[in-house]
Formats: structure tokens, sequence, C-alpha cells
């Protein structure tokens, strides 16, 4: 989503270190509505570990405050597409090269959980991301099953991007350069679009997530990540 707004806030002559910021905030608000549709989907597969999101969800928030509401505000546009292409590239990669972790290893315990919560969270207000690029790389490294960390993935999307979102609203305010229809960093037109057309098909991928094999979904996954990755590399140097 964060490639496909800034291209088209671009086109509408918004200017480029702005219309990167809009997207990242539009996209992480769009991740409100279609983490709820993707989580039932996912729920009643029972695929979802809700005691891992009670857990990570405290850090989740404090992360996005600290990113959606401080740093986000201060950095240039560019810096945060160069940020999100090099991130994304790094998570895809751990997916495509599918390393098997140790046996032995599981999840940390509830302080590590709660720092692993903020980190997602502040990352994810960075680049406009439901916190999937981080959180399943993690969960699958703790060698929680990928159909597991994907419907996990899903229901932490809710925290992240509500408490990301508020932020970028409230962030974005005092801007006099927006294009119409904005509220502080989120542009409502594609926010409703988008949300519309995702919380229909959010199921439709929760379902897919659960017929595909293992190493294909990763590999699909990281295929994604790529080439958002290279598209946002380019509006970076571009900005």
């Amino acid at each position: 989503m964060v490639p496909f707004i800034t291209a088209i806030l671009s086109s509408q002559g918004v200017a480029a270190d702005l219309s990167i910021k809009m997207a990242i905030a539009t996209s992480m608000a769009t991740i409100v509505f279609t983490s709820i549709s993707s989580v039932r989907a996912h729920h009643s597969r029972g695929a979802i570990r809700w005691d891992l999101v009670k857990s990570l969800a405290p850090g989740i928030v404090v992360g996005a405050a600290i990113a959606s509401v401080g740093i986000f505000t201060l950095l240039k546009g560019s810096s945060l597409a160069l940020f999100f292409a090099l991130f994304v590239s790094f998570s895809a990669t751990q997916m495509f090269l599918d390393r098997k972790p140790a046996p032995s290893r599981s999840m940390p315990g509830t302080t590590g959980l709660i720092g692993a919560g903020s980190v997602i969270g502040f990352f994810s207000g960075l680049v406009g991301a439901g916190g999937g690029f981080i959180s399943v790389p993690f969960m699958t490294w703790c060698n929680i099953p990928i159909r597991n960390a994907v419907a996990t993935s899903a229901a932490l999307g809710f925290p992240v991007a509500l408490a990301n979102a508020t932020g970028f609203v409230f962030g974005g305010l005092g801007l006099t350069q927006r294009p119409p229809y904005s509220l502080g960093y989120i542009w409502l037109p594609a926010l409703i679009v988008i949300a519309s057309c995702s919380v229909m098909t959010a199921p439709l991928g929760a379902a897919a997530a659960h017929k595909l094999p293992v190493k294909k979904l990763k590999r699909v996954f990281a295929s994604v990540l790529y080439l958002l990755a290279a598209y946002m590399l380019y509006r970076g140097v571009k900005a």
C-alpha cells in the first residue's frame, strides 16, 4: 500500500517528501480495518496465539507512540523510504533463505515479549506496515509454525495500526501543505477505498495462508517484500 499511495499522491502534485509520509500514515490507518476482517478468518481456524498477542500488545503501543508522534515527524520522507527499503529487504532475505531455528529456541519471557512488541510497534510506525515483516520472521525464528505466525501477526496488526494511526493524526494536524480531505498525515480518500476493498479480500488471503505449502508461503511473502523494497528505494533516492 505504501508504494501505491506514494505514487498516487505524487501524481497529484503532492511534494515527494510529504507524499511518502502520508502514504505511510494512510497505509497504517487501513490496517485498523483490514486486521479485523483478517483476524476473524484466522480465528475461525484456531490459528491465532492469543497468549502472544496479549504479551506483545503493551510493548507495541509504547513503540508505536514513540515512532508516530515523535520520530516520524522529525525524519524526512526520503529517509523513511530508504529505511523502509533496507529493513524490508532484510526481512525478505530472512524469510527467503528459510533458515531453520535451533530446535531448543522458544519465545522469550514477559519482559522479552514486551521489548519485542516495542520494536514491532516502533518500526511498523516508521514504514506504515502492520508489523508482519518483523513479527512473522521473529515468531518463526522462535519456532512458532509459519501459519500460526501469520495468523498471530494479523491479530497484532490491530493494536499496531490503531496506536500508530492515532499518532499520525495528531502529529500532522499542523501541516499546511496537505492535500484536501486529509486528517493529519492520513489521506481519507485512499483510506476509505483501500479499507473497503481489503476488508472483503482479507479472508481470501487468510484461506490461502492455510492452504499453501509452508516453504512456498514463505517465498511468496519474501518475493512481495522485495518488490516493495525496490520501489521504495527508487522513491527515496528520487525524493
